[in-house]
């Protein structure tokens, strides 16, 4: 019998047979994609009808809704960590602060439920972005890019998430606005944030 150690909704660590494991990740793959989709209104019956498993298993996993939103906020601040670490090793800083930025937009326009979740739920992305360093990493990626002259010296690290968050809060009302995008918005922040 396989087993896999993972976190659970808590923080303890619970060993997982395989097929407890793959109906996790079942769960949380439909549980993205159903957010992403449709927000916070998305209901726990929908991604366990789309995760192929009854309402039970996805409790057994995350006993509420919100321990399943933390285990989709994690997976993202990690993606964001990645990012912020890829963005590093870019040999341009200025390049390198693009393309986090980039990502991050990304992210945080194609995810709805992250989106309204750092409105909604602050705490919840907090918990994320600290388990991470994202405040620290961010501030690593700006701080190169200043100091190469390619980024205004009087934005803080602290302003790359609200700039982030505001554009997807702009993003979500796009059905208004359907000739703006989100590269459009992004492409105009960056002009903004230049040297």
């Amino acid at each position: 019998m396989t087993t896999t150690t993972i976190k659970g909704a808590a923080g303890e660590a619970r060993v997982l047979r395989a097929d407890a494991r793959r109906n996790h990740t079942k769960v949380l793959l439909s549980a993205r994609k159903l957010f992403a989709e449709q927000g916070l209104d998305a209901q726990i019956d929908e991604i366990a009808r789309d995760a192929g498993v009854g309402v039970g298993t996805v409790y057994r996993h995350f006993p509420t809704k919100e321990d399943l939103l933390q285990a989709l906020a994690d997976e993202r601040f990690i993606g964001l960590a990645e990012a912020a670490q890829a963005a590093l090793e870019v040999e341009d800083p200025g390049q390198g602060f693009v393309e986090f930025m980039t990502y991050s937009a990304r992210v945080m326009t194609e995810d709805r439920a992250l989106s309204e979740a750092m409105d909604q739920l602050p705490g919840l992305c907090r918990m994320a972005a600290e388990r991470v360093e994202m405040l620290r990493l961010t501030g690593e990626v700006l701080a190169r890019a200043q100091a190469s002259g390619d980024i205004r010296e009087d934005i803080v690290p602290e302003d790359i998430p609200a700039l982030i968050c505001g554009l997807g809060r702009a993003v979500r009302s796009e059905v208004e606005r359907p000739t703006m995008s989100w590269q459009r918005y992004l492409e105009i922040m960056l002009a903004g944030m230049r040297a």
